[in-house]
């Protein structure tokens, strides 16, 4: 059995920067065509020198024979220059800017405190088309973090859409039904991308029998509940979903320690993986929509014209478990169950 489908693009994307950017590009130039690539670097890319510059370093790292495009976003702070990122959008240096709630996640410090700081950004943005990605939580201490996505729709992305109904926001990493309901209850201006290993693991799967380094990311993985509702979303064909992995590199001694870092690495196998799961589903006729349509559509970008095909074996399909980085080796995201989808 095989299928062959536009070449697909990665809405939501860590590369990190210097001997880890060089290690892990190859893990995504493999299959993806383009991926939003996400600015938390340390210092952020704030501006549009520093995505210029950032786009450089990664392009110099591109493997020989790879044809792909990094789409760049600045770190949205309560010091951006509203003229800045209009100019940087209109002059093609970047295609959105990525709000991060102060302290929600990796190289968050810098962050937005206070919405109304940068609302003169987000009206100037809204005026011209640029889309805002969104870190969808809250970090207030007192908010059980199962429930910060769910707070954060109704403190922050609510208010802020009916004050800029015409601001094109994404919600990314979208892991609650009560995200998957909101965006499928908005007729525009609204989309959410969803990861991989969130159609996959829910809690459980950090927690019980041990803590599970590997499998904590932020959002947090949720109540099964949650995870059928994404599975349905992503497999839905609708357009308002679309593919972004939040594929996010840490060396192993930065996850397996008494403060791991949040994130899992899932850009060598989520073809796969995805595969798999739209075969469960029994939706592979609508694999293309997550991963190669709906995304460009949402984004007013062309399609891929040159395509990847995905072929079942009967044996099982094996990847890395680690990938060697220089800095030392980050750990491939595992399913759980044996992947008999490849990229042919």
């Amino acid at each position: 059995m095989h299928i062959t489908i536009k070449r697909p693009d990665d809405w939501h994307l860590h590369l990190r920067d210097g001997a880890m950017m060089k290690a892990v590009l190859p893990e995504t130039t493999r299959d993806f065509a383009r991926a939003i690539i996400m600015p938390n670097l340390v210092p952020p890319v704030v501006t549009q020198t520093d995505a210029k510059a950032y786009r450089q370093r990664i392009m110099d790292a591109v493997p020989d024979g790879a044809a792909f495009e990094p789409l760049m976003t600045l770190y949205l702070t309560e010091a951006t220059d509203p003229g800045d990122v209009v100019a940087a959008h209109q002059n093609g240096t970047i295609k959105a800017v990525k709000l991060y709630p102060a302290g929600a996640t990796t190289n968050s410090a810098s962050g937005v405190t206070n919405m109304d700081r940068v609302m003169p950004v987000l009206e100037a943005m809204a005026d011209a088309g640029i889309p805002l990605c969104c870190h969808g939580e809250v970090t207030d201490a007192e908010i059980d973090i199962f429930d910060r996505e769910a707070v954060f729709i109704e403190r922050v992305l609510a208010p802020l859409r009916t004050r800029l109904p015409d601001l094109k926001v994404i919600m990314e990493h979208v892991t609650t039904k009560d995200g998957v309901d909101y965006i499928g209850e908005t007729e525009k201006n609204l989309a959410g991308t969803i990861t991989t290993h969130h159609l996959i693991i829910n809690r459980n799967h950090i927690l019980v029998g041990g803590i599970k380094p590997h499998y904590y990311c932020l959002p947090v993985a949720k109540r099964e509940l949650h995870r059928i509702a994404l599975r349905k979303a992503a497999t839905s064909g609708d357009g308002r979903y679309f593919l972004g992995t939040d594929s996010a590199p840490h060396i192993d001694p930065l996850k397996e320690n008494a403060c791991g870092c949040a994130g899992c690495f899932t850009a060598t196998n989520t073809m796969s993986c995805l595969a798999h799961v739209f075969e469960q589903e029994n939706a592979l006729d609508r694999l293309e929509a997550f991963t190669s349509l709906n995304g460009p559509a949402y984004y007013g970008l062309p399609v891929n014209q040159s395509t990847l095909t995905l072929e079942k074996t009967d044996t099982p399909v094996t990847y890395p478990v680690k990938i060697e980085t220089g800095e030392g080796h980050v750990t491939v995201f595992d399913p759980g169950f044996d992947l008999h989808w490849r990229v042919a």
